[in-house]
This record gives C-alpha cells, structure tokens and sequence, in this order.
C-alpha cells in the first residue's frame, strides 16, 4: 500500500508534456531581407523556415507560428551556375496544347516577384496551412516598400546563409 501511494506521487511529480503553440498565443514579427547578390535558394530556404515559425522554440508542425518577411531587392537576385537559361518554370491552362514555359532568367526580368514566390511556395507545406503561411511573405521589386508602420526588423542572412 505505501508503495503503490509513492509511485502515484512520483507520477505526479514528473509529468511532462510537451508545449502546442496555439494560434491566438503567438507574437509575430516583422522582417525585411535584402536580396541583393544572394543566391535565390539560399535566400528561399530561410525565408520559408521564418514563415514556417522554425526559427522559434515555440514551433508547432500543425500551427501557423511563422512571422511575417519583406523582400525587397527581388530585382537583384542572384542565379547561380547556367539556372537563368537553363532552369525552366512550367505552366499548364488545361486545354490542348496549352503547355507554356518560361526560363528563370526571364522570369526574373519580367516578374521577379514572381520567381521568389514560387520558390519560397515549394519549400513550403502543400496544403492550406502552407498556403496560409504564404500570405505572410511580401516581395517587393525595389528598395521601398509599404509596410514602415510595422517597424520591421533587418533579418541578418550572413549567419544563416
């Protein structure tokens, strides 16, 4: 009986269970990369694990605990090795022969917004909690941009990179 009375104790005394980010408990920041002269996977990977919410101790896999990122500089990008002519995007309209392709080099030059996105989109989680944390990320072509009221921080990718 006193056995019994101590294992109950101890089973009260080491509980440990491990922390769910709800999503009404979680702050969010804001953060600015620079895009300049950083290679385009490089700079997709960290900007998906700071959507994602990887970069906190408080990381659930089934929450959106991820802080919103500013790209600017996405004119600048930088394509390593022969990706501008030889990495191809395709697209598909559905009907008959409605096959169309674009290279990376001239997506870059014609919608460089477009070719982050679709990068930082891959890395993320196919379903609607990626798609929610998409909405998250702002890629800007320029230096400006409209989100000052925010006061977001500089992300610093030269430890990350």
């Amino acid at each position: 009986m006193f056995v019994k009375h101590l294992n109950e104790n101890w089973r009260k005394q080491n509980v440990r269970t491990t922390y769910m980010a709800k999503t009404g408990e979680v702050k969010r920041n804001w953060y600015v990369v620079d895009a300049t002269d950083i290679p385009l996977g490089r700079l997709s990977s960290v900007v998906a694990s700071v959507l994602r919410g990887k970069n906190k101790p408080t990381f659930t896999p089934h929450t959106d605990t991820g802080d919103f990122v500013i790209v600017i500089n996405a004119d600048k990008i930088k394509l390593t090795g022969n990706k501008a002519d030889g990495k191809i995007y395709y697209r598909h309209s559905n009907y008959p022969g409605g096959l169309k392709s674009v290279t990376a080099g001239e997506l870059r030059a014609k919608n460089s917004r477009r070719l982050i996105e679709n990068s930082v989109k891959g890395m993320l989680p196919k379903n609607t909690l990626g798609r929610q944390q998409l909405t998250k990320l702002h890629v800007y072509g320029g230096a400006e941009h409209n989100h000052a009221a925010q006061q977001p921080e500089v992300l610093d990718l030269t430890n990350l990179i």
